[in-house]
């Protein structure tokens, strides 16, 4: 698929970026190249390739969901200058 000079100018002005006039041949080819390889990839035939999450075929350990630091709410809410059922009241800002 090929690219014209005057599509890549309203891509570089839609884009709110400035290309120099001598580097929009280089941009059409670059853009036409890429598009070209779109193209070909969609014509692969993918019929009974399962989709994957991740290229490699990984599993992450997990580790056991343990709280691992004491519960301290109620030391820190303690010297708040107001607090309601664990949440820090403040005063209100918008209206």
């Amino acid at each position: 698929m090929a690219i014209s000079k005057s599509d890549v100018e309203r891509l570089a002005r839609l884009a709110h970026i400035s290309i120099d006039p001598e580097e929009v041949d280089s941009y059409s080819s670059g853009l036409s190249r890429i598009l070209d390889l779109i193209d070909e990839m969609n014509q692969t035939n993918t019929d009974g390739v399962p989709p994957m999450a991740h290229p490699q075929d990984i599993r992450l350990r997990l580790r056991e969901d343990q709280a691992t630091e004491p519960d301290l709410r109620e030391l820190f809410q303690s010297s708040a200058p107001s607090s309601d059922r664990g949440l820090y009241l403040v005063p209100k800002v918008l209206e």
